[in-house]
């Protein structure tokens, strides 16, 4: 079977890579033919790709110019001239029998989605997160908000309607997609998640040694507007916990706000860590924290499935029911309301004050991670669906 692989921001190939859409194409290229198609600019690091793609699998980088910030109108334009040059690229070659589509951006799986369906070729998106609904929380205005972003609802409805079927990040996202789609679609939802060994050896490499009667507390993420973390350092020095220390892994447009609103606190701004040190860290810490605003309509990210496998108690801010209730039903950790550096501080003042509550919250983080967030246990699941639709 010839299957396209189509995903934007697949990070950086010189470096060990946890990207869903690279270790998917690793998957499937041991019986198929394979190609991963992502983009000539890394999103994270806002430059363009140096040096040769791994072998591991085909990989082609089409040309898109890039931008500054994540919020910018050159963003805009970058993803049009991607999307277009995807489509290029796509007419270049053999038509395959399936393309397994990435989402966002928007402008290229429009595009792609089109052409799909005029071909006959099965197209399969994969919902990551949620255009334009994840950028409207930045305009306050409804009004506003109707007039900027009818469009791109119109683009993310016109993909998901083509869609002969859906796969996505969360039952959440799955459902969006599903609600406009004209074809009858089936749903599946995997969680990004991690390989547990992977994670687990490099854990043990490089896990730090950690001062003798320190606690830390972890963040690992982005420094940028969807995460509140001014109300956690408002929680710790509420807190008053001396030995406390927070570790920041990330970097992001707001990191020198958040540095000078950290004052009163022993917070270390690590940057932007490569993923092997960052699992050590988070497994020599003692608790994590998951501070994402009110606003935001992220559900299962990144960031939940390593602090899962480090098998540390989360305290979680974020709204989205579907994480709240795998907190809960694990027992994890505490949920907190959202903006509420106070009901913040009480949840961290019982997890500082009680090792054993530490331990057992830590072990239920870390079965939940291997009963949910395991790849090899979970992506079989997106083979299947993109090899015989899920029938196997």
């Amino acid at each position: 079977m010839d299957i396209v692989i189509i995903a934007e921001f697949c990070g950086d190939f010189s470096v060990l890579n946890n990207s869903r859409f690279f270790y998917l194409a690793k998957m499937l290229s041991g019986e198929h033919r394979v190609e991963l198609v992502t983009s000539s600019f890394i999103h994270e690091a806002k430059r363009q790709r140096t040096g040769a793609f791994p072998e591991e699998v085909r990989i082609t980088g089409a040309y898109e110019p890039g931008y500054p910030r994540n919020i910018c109108l050159k963003r805009f334009y970058s993803h049009y001239i991607w999307g277009r040059n995807i489509l290029k690229h796509l007419k270049s070659r053999k038509k395959p029998d399936v393309v397994y589509c990435a989402v966002p951006s928007l402008s290229g799986p429009g595009r792609i989605a089109k052409y799909c369906e005029k071909h006959g070729i099965r197209f399969i998106v994969d919902v990551q997160d949620l255009w334009p609904e994840a950028f409207q929380m930045v305009v306050h205005s409804p009004l506003l908000r109707e007039i900027i972003f009818s469009p791109f609802t119109a683009l993310a409805n016109g993909v998901y309607r083509r869609a002969d079927a859906v796969c996505a990040v969360s039952d959440s996202y799955c459902s969006r997609a599903l609600s406009v789609n004209r074809k009858g679609a089936k749903g599946t939802a995997v969680f990004l998640g991690t390989e547990l060994a992977v994670f687990d050896r490099y854990a043990a490499e490089y896990r730090p040694e950690k001062p003798e009667g320190e606690l830390w507390l972890g963040y690992a993420g982005t420094l940028g507007t969807s995460y509140d973390l001014p109300a956690v350092f408002e929680a710790v020095r509420q807190a008053d916990v001396p030995n406390l220390k927070i570790l920041i892994m990330g970097d992001g447009p707001l990191a020198e706000d958040f540095r000078k609103k950290s004052e009163g606190t022993r917070a270390e701004f690590m940057g932007r860590l490569p993923y092997g040190k960052m699992c050590g860290i988070l497994t020599a810490c003692d608790m994590v924290v998951n501070p994402i605003v009110g606003e935001s309509v992220a559900t299962i990210i990144n960031k939940h499935s390593d602090y899962a496998a480090c098998g540390k108690p989360v305290l979680n801010t974020q709204r989205s029911e579907e994480y709240r209730k795998l907190v809960e039903e694990y027992d994890m950790g505490f949920n907190c309301g959202s903006g509420d550096a106070g009901d913040l501080a009480e949840k961290l003042k019982l997890l500082c004050a009680d090792p054993a509550l530490r331990e057992r919250m830590g072990r239920n983080a870390r079965r939940c991670a291997e009963e949910r967030f395991d790849r090899p246990l979970s992506y079989p699941k997106l083979c299947a669906v993109i090899t015989d639709g899920g029938k196997a």
